[in-house]
């Protein structure tokens, strides 16, 4: 199975907003994927993957990564720390992805204990080391070296980590317009308006966007080239299709998708759960998430919104 001819960098040049869907632990695997790109999504990224267990384990490859024809473009995100373990990762991925992602926004603690995610934010010259070496490991110059970080409480400390990146050859930065400290609080959308008025690469706003108008409108505040979505996606997988609450067809698209492609049950009751959120009264969400079977499941969504 080769590779993919959209290219990820190309669709920066097209003037239009880019729709990308987030690196979600659990969720963002291929089935959720095949579901959002039917639904306008323009740029998908796997969970995040640990780049030493994925070169290390052939086991931790196939049941961390699995692709098809038509899931491009994909950006395969990593956990890194070291250099010559995350080229050795993207040369693994490189024929079946656009692109590698270096995670530089994880705020959990085991990843920051480990010298991954979001402590790297105040690495500037490993993730500079990281870049190159992938940089220089994979012979496909279209191949996409990308980071996602959040934001320091001193901004121009995050000024100078994009600019030694994009001074590295990275093409694009997601910004998560958070600190590491930060969880609900709401998002700095200034912060991100002031670090892509210092770069002249793509960069990406992330952080509670729910719904197509509001992706719309940070672009407009920030003035960024696109928009990563997480939880507005798991919530509305038709998101960016300017749907403002999940459709029935999505909902029976997603039993289909999950079935076809061998969706374990939990994650396929799980992502029902989150899609039916906004659509369903308490009542119907306390019989709908104690359902323990896909066939039970099947029955269910039959008796209510029978297709």
């Amino acid at each position: 199975m080769s590779r993919k001819k959209k290219d990820p960098i190309e669709l920066f040049h097209s003037g239009q907003l880019v729709k990308v869907s987030a690196p979600m632990v659990r969720y963002s695997k291929l089935a959720f994927r095949t579901l959002v790109r039917k639904y306008n999504c323009d740029l998908c990224y796997t969970p995040m993957i640990v780049a030493a267990d994925f070169v290390r384990s052939e086991k931790a490859r196939d049941s961390e990564f699995t692709t098809n024809q038509g899931d491009c473009p994909l950006i395969v995100q990593f956990a890194a720390n070291d250099a010559r373990l995350l080229s050795d990762a993207a040369r693994i991925v490189c024929p079946y992805a656009n692109g590698i992602d270096i995670n530089c926004g994880c705020p959990q603690r085991w990843a920051m204990a480990d010298g991954y995610g979001a402590c790297l934010i105040n690495k500037p010259e490993l993730v500079q080391d990281m870049v190159k070496q992938v940089r220089n490991q994979v012979e496909n110059p279209r191949f996409s070296v990308s980071i996602k970080i959040r934001i320091h409480d001193d901004l121009a400390r995050t000024v100078d980590l994009c600019r030694k990146a994009e001074a590295t050859g990275v093409s694009w930065i997601t910004v998560h317009g958070r600190t590491v400290e930060e969880r609900h609080q709401p998002v700095h959308y200034e912060a991100i308006k002031i670090i892509k008025e210092n770069m002249s690469i793509p960069v990406i706003a992330n952080g509670d966007i729910r719904s197509l108008k509001e992706a719309e409108k940070v672009c407009h505040i920030t003035g960024t080239d696109g928009v990563m979505v997480a939880r507005g996606l798991l919530a509305n997988p038709a998101m960016f299709a300017g749907y403002e609450e999940t459709p029935l067809k999505c909902i029976w698209d997603w039993v289909d998708l999950a079935l076809e492609l061998g969706t374990p049950y939990m994650c396929f009751h799980q992502h029902l759960m989150y899609m039916m959120e906004k659509i369903t009264s308490r009542q119907e969400k306390r019989v709908f998430n104690a359902l323990s079977s896909t066939s039970a499941v099947l029955d269910y969504l039959m008796d209510h919104y029978g297709m």
